[in-house]
């Protein structure tokens, strides 16, 4: 699960606007909430679907909270996401809030559909999501402005790493069953998607919940085959330790799906991700990475790493700083680390906030030298780019590239040339 920046889909200056932080998990949740929303016949109003993974996340939602308010004063504003979910009085304290809605509440029509004037202890509707045992398949017809659908098969977090407040607003692990995935995948197919990206909290831990505990790679055999108008399907932010040999199978034998794996490292140190509590070594992450290459030698590999996490020493940065061309990693998700209350990595010794933004400068930077010998590398060969708005498009790889073309529309192109951040593709029939 990583964070993103702010997303905005205005509609003008009434309507329902929706303003999205986070990961992509949110953005499909985005388009669920517009649509309850219009169900319940709320129709001046700012959605704002937050996230908590940084306290810098939650401070841009009280932000944009506030903003929202300046330019929409007669709009009702709505809170929800993770940092509602996990802070609901905070937001319900502010003044420019109406209603701030849970996780799970934040789904339902019913939940919007509220008198025109409550009170203050009335505006908090967050209710216990660790008591949600089932997750249901949210059928939307697409994502508003995106190439690619996103489809959401997981929700919440079994694990409870030292760092990460995620699973407190998550919940538990549950998985969407997998016909109506498919169902949803063949829907957004028949809808002109080209692309479809499987995304949840922890994905990997797919299925364990179901009956028969059907794994990831299964699922994604199970969509390849039953859906083949899809023409290109591929895997958000994966645990590589629950990576099962269905899903090798798939990644080696499997063309539609995409040769790029962005992976949830953390740290390149074992110390440090025994203190994160996480479930892999250095050693997993490399033999990983090894493996996968053996089976689709043109694979990309992204990562999530954080910076300056407690007592992490010069030794312990160096091993992540190493581990980006030890693994082939490309395209690196820098956080420096954020202390957030009620984890255990708060009551941690914390370094210097001035050296961990170092440390993040340093990862990025080493991370900026990768992505520039990927780009290099490329020139002059022919990739499949998926257009996307203002002339950018994804490779199979997700590596950024400037081709012109119609947004959705899948573009046979030649390498001509980078920027130093995103290829420079000529299409090989003229668009």
């Amino acid at each position: 699960m990583t964070g993103r920046g702010e997303i905005r889909q205005d509609p003008g200056s009434r309507g329902l606007e929706v303003i999205t932080f986070g990961c992509r998990l949110n953005a499909v949740e985005s388009e669920v909430m517009r649509a309850r929303a219009a169900e319940a016949g709320l129709a001046d109003a700012v959605l704002i679907n937050t996230c908590a993974v940084t306290a810098e996340a939650v401070r841009q939602a009280k932000q944009a909270i506030r903003r929202a308010r300046r330019e929409r004063p007669e709009a009702r504003i709505v809170v929800s996401g993770c940092a509602a979910q996990i802070g609901g009085s905070e937001f319900a304290a502010m003044p420019e809030v109406d209603l701030v809605l849970g996780n799970a509440e934040k789904l339902s029509a019913g939940a919007y559909a509220v008198p025109d004037f409550i009170g203050p202890a009335e505006k908090l509707r967050v209710n216990d999501i660790m008591a949600v045992r089932e997750q249901a398949a949210h059928l939307v017809d697409g994502l508003d402005g995106r190439a690619r659908a996103f489809v959401e098969v997981q929700n919440g977090c079994d694990h409870r790493c030292t760092f990460c407040i995620i699973p407190y607003g998550r919940g538990n692990s549950r998985s969407v069953p997998m016909g109506a995935v498919v169902e949803q995948i063949r829907r957004l197919a028949e809808c002109g998607y080209a692309e479809v990206v499987l995304t949840g909290v922890d994905i990997t831990a797919y299925g364990a919940d179901l009956p028969g505990t059907p794994s990831l790679g299964t699922l994604v055999s199970k969509i390849l085959r039953q859906v083949p108008e899809l023409r290109r399907l591929r895997l958000s932010s994966i645990d590589s330790i629950e990576v099962d040999a269905a899903l090798m199978d798939a990644i080696a034998g499997e063309a539609r799906l995409m040769p790029h794996l962005h992976l949830s490292l953390q740290s390149g140190d074992d110390m440090i991700l025994k203190r994160m509590k996480r479930r892999h070594s250095r050693a997993d992450a490399v033999r990983f990475t090894d493996a996968v290459r053996r089976l689709r030698p043109d694979v990309v590999f992204g990562a999530d790493l954080i910076a300056g996490f407690p007592t992490e020493s010069n030794a312990m940065f160096g091993n992540s700083l190493s581990i980006v061309e030890e693994c082939g990693l490309t395209q690196l998700h820098v956080f420096p680390f954020s202390p957030r209350p009620g984890t255990p990595a708060a009551r941690m010794p914390q370094l210097d906030r001035g050296l961990v933004k170092e440390r993040a400068r340093q990862l990025r930077e080493r991370g900026a030298a990768a992505l520039r010998r990927h780009l290099a590398g490329e020139v002059g060969k022919v990739r499949e780019v998926l257009v996307e708005t203002g002339g950018i498009g994804r490779t199979e790889h997700f590596t950024p590239a400037e081709v012109p073309g119609e947004p959705g529309a899948i573009v046979a192109a030649r390498i001509t040339g980078h920027s130093g951040r995103a290829l420079v593709a000529a299409p090989l029939v003229p668009a």
